[in-house]
């Protein structure tokens, strides 16, 4: 049995009010959540951030609840250090610090997705076969994804999260060159310059993963170049707009029947 509020705790609001996000940040946040849970990225766990769009040393993280059932109310503000600003005694998620220290160490880094995708776990540890950009959708995985091995950081004891700011710091460290990295035995956090194409990215990781395994039985896969995974970014990904405004209706839709 954990020891009480293990997973989920209670955290003081340290940090000082300041001007409210926009309410569209906030309706985006909440559609982001219902989506990833529709697309079979996230069940009852994992979460979506997104940088505060007036002060960049804070983010906006739903408090501790399953991403399906996330409604506006529900978003907390927190400032880099993972302390809320109006949890109000609401319990908040452990895992906070993964947002907190990768939005420090990358200033162009609005919006990003923490998540167990079936697919990914399976490529988080086996050392030597990669999460590599398959198709024209995921280029921006490229040629291979970092794993963030826990023990390096927290040595071989901890339970796999990232529950503190010193854990945070070490996985924001595999982002220096990347958008996406692996976390061993745990998941996968993706990251990206808005809510929507953290969506995108986070959803068309999880398919190229499981296209990735499905084309490890039938043969030698032909992966992209790492030319051309930036040539895919830079013209598919532009029309993210499409895929999320789907998605958005399709999930408005489920929840008002």
């Amino acid at each position: 049995m954990f020891p009480p509020d293990r997973i989920a705790v209670h955290a003081a609001d340290t940090a000082a009010a300041g001007d409210a996000p926009a309410p569209g940040l906030i309706a985006d946040l909440v559609a982001a959540n219902h989506i990833l849970f529709d697309q079979g990225v996230v069940d009852a766990f994992g979460h979506i951030s997104a940088r505060h769009d007036k002060r960049p040393d804070r983010f906006l993280l739903a408090r501790n609840m399953a991403p399906g059932n996330v409604t506006a109310a529900d978003i907390v503000e927190f400032d880099l250090d993972g302390n809320p600003v109006n949890a109000d005694g609401r319990k908040v998620y452990l895992e906070r610090f993964i947002h907190g220290e990768i939005f420090r160490a990358r200033p162009d880094v609005m919006a990003m997705v923490h998540s167990h995708s079936h697919n990914i776990v399976p490529l988080s540890v086996v050392k030597d076969v990669p999460l590599r950009a398959i198709f024209h959708m995921a280029g921006f995985i490229g040629e291979a994804a970092p794993v963030f091995e826990i023990r390096e950081a927290g040595g071989d004891g901890t339970d796999l999260l990232i529950s503190d700011n010193a854990l945070g710091r070490a996985l924001a460290e595999k982002f220096a060159d990347a958008d996406i990295a692996l976390m061993r035995g745990h998941g996968s956090t993706v990251v990206a310059n808005s809510v929507p194409l953290a969506v995108y990215r986070a959803v068309y990781a999880e398919l190229n993963a499981r296209y990735q395994l499905q084309a490890s039985g039938l043969g030698e896969i032909t992966y992209l170049t790492a030319a051309e995974g930036r040539a895919c970014v830079g013209r598919v990904e532009g029309q993210v707009q499409r895929p999320w405004d789907l998605w958005k209706a399709e999930a408005e839709k489920r929840r008002a029947a």
